[in-house]
């Protein structure tokens, strides 16, 4: 619990732990006794057959959302299924309070189909600034974490994103078209040219920590929810990383930005596939 006059550096020098157990323990009790396990009903559909919800993912951003308040009084939580059940509580990202930034289960259908490609992701902003990120895959029992100004984390291993091989294309996770508009869609056509090698993108989360790992050297994502892009965006800088949009300037998790945005291993390329994005609109 924060004390009395204690800034939020303090508060996360004091508590990081134990927000990383926050994140273990509503996967341990939520999630994976649920994974391969679903029956048919704890499954349902959002906005259509691609956007799945499951109990996993309504009881473990319960749990996170009593775990992180209690850790952080004053602080808000705004968690995917919450916003979902409630548009209005997205506001809180753009207010003045420490807000709590969940996604539960990041890669739902990857998790409802069996696969292991999914992540827990929590991350911890204030007026708009990304200040701490938990990015937790249990079923591959892989935590990373980061700390503005105090580098990104796998495992406790010091992550290093690195710069794109020259002469190799350059591998780029990007939004499926059936997520995008028209006017997305001319934007990431500029991907398709001699040196850039895009593929659909899988969990938004650990597509994040492949650019900070340096086995991925950009994404190019086309929706704005907080929740997808808080944790890995604060991974990726804090590994050396960049993140632009199709105009040119950083990605805000309080909106508005001009999309498709790409965060990359290094400047350099960010503002290349940046150019890209800019060019075909």
């Amino acid at each position: 619990m924060i004390e009395d006059s204690e800034t939020i550096d303090e508060f996360l020098a004091r508590h990081s732990a134990d927000v990383e157990e926050a994140v273990r323990k509503a996967a341990a009790a939520e999630i994976l006794p649920r994974f391969r396990q679903l029956a048919a009903h704890q499954v349902d559909e959002k906005s259509g057959p691609h956007d799945l919800v499951t109990d996993a993912d309504r009881l473990a951003e319960q749990y996170l959302t009593v775990a992180l308040g209690a850790l952080l009084p004053g602080s808000v939580v705004v968690g995917e299924e919450a916003v979902h059940a409630n548009p209005a509580s997205y506001e809180a990202v753009r207010g003045d309070a420490p807000v709590w930034i969940v996604d539960p289960v990041d890669g739902t259908r990857q998790f409802v189909h069996g696969d292991d490609g999914f992540c827990t992701l929590v991350a911890l902003a204030q007026s708009g600034v990304l200040l701490a990120s938990w990015t937790y895959a249990p079923a591959r029992d892989q935590l990373a974490t980061a700390v503005r100004g105090q580098g990104a984390f796998l495992d406790g291993e010091r992550l290093f994103a690195g710069s794109p091989a020259p002469g190799r294309d350059l591998r780029i996770a990007t939004s499926h078209p059936d997520y995008t508009t028209a006017e997305e869609k001319r934007a990431l056509l500029g991907l398709w040219t001699d040196g850039v090698a895009p593929r659909d993108c899988g969990s938004a989360g650990l597509e994040y920590l492949a650019v900070a790992r340096g086995e991925l050297d950009a994404t190019a994502f086309s929706w704005e929810a907080a929740w997808d892009h808080a944790a890995g965006l604060l991974l990726v800088e804090e590994a050396g990383g960049a993140h632009l949009t199709r105009t040119g300037e950083p990605f805000r998790i309080t909106g508005g930005n001009a999309l498709p945005f790409t965060a990359a291993r290094d400047a350099a390329t960010a503002r290349r596939v940046a150019g890209l994005l800019a060019s075909s609109v």
